[in-house]
């Protein structure tokens, strides 16, 4: 039996969708992180990597879902809930892409919200001011793209709130190993 499987699960949960993103980023030489929201890679008609891209997407939802299920619930029933809804709306980024429009946006909106979400979970529970502090980074970013068009592309606040939920969703996996796995 593997002694992390919470953590590992869950490094590969995120690793898959981030790498698809990269691949699909490299791929595209017409892709500016600056003026392109990364569902642009995404759109089934417009894009080459397509594919490569919604697959990974769907496949990372799909895996955060199961880390959120068998693991997270562990700790707390709402952080199951949470990261279900998190990889949930992440499947249906990728099922519901661009071509789909004011559907695609209203998941990604879902999407977004519910990492913001998660992570005001994480810091009631663990009164941790370090996630409060990502939550406010995150919608710092969100404000400056949708108020300023700073950047003009949804890419950089896309990743910017991906990146500081990370730490807290790694820091849930372990947390849930520590508990159960180690004496």
């Amino acid at each position: 039996m593997l002694r992390y499987p919470a953590l590992l699960l869950s490094i590969i949960s995120l690793s898959i969708p981030l790498i698809s993103i990269a691949v699909s980023i490299a791929a595209s030489d017409w892709f500016s992180i600056a003026d392109n929201a990364l569902s642009d890679l995404g759109h089934a008609i417009r894009s080459p990597v397509a594919p490569i891209f919604n697959f990974g997407l769907s496949l990372g939802g799909l895996l955060v879902s199961i880390v959120s299920v068998l693991h997270f619930n562990r700790m707390h029933k709402v952080l199951s809930i949470g990261g279900a809804l998190v990889g949930y709306t992440l499947i249906l980024v990728a099922v519901f892409d661009e071509v789909y429009q004011n559907l695609h946006f209203t998941v990604s909106v879902a999407f977004f919200l519910s990492l913001a979400f998660m992570l005001l979970i994480y810091t009631y529970l663990y009164r941790n001011p370090l996630s409060l502090l990502a939550l406010t980074l995150g919608l710092l970013s969100w404000m400056l793209h949708l108020y300023y068009r700073i950047p003009r592309g949804a890419a950089i606040p896309e990743l910017i709130s991906i990146a500081v939920v990370i730490p807290f969703y790694i820091d849930l996996a372990r947390r849930v190993d520590l508990a159960m796995y180690d004496p």
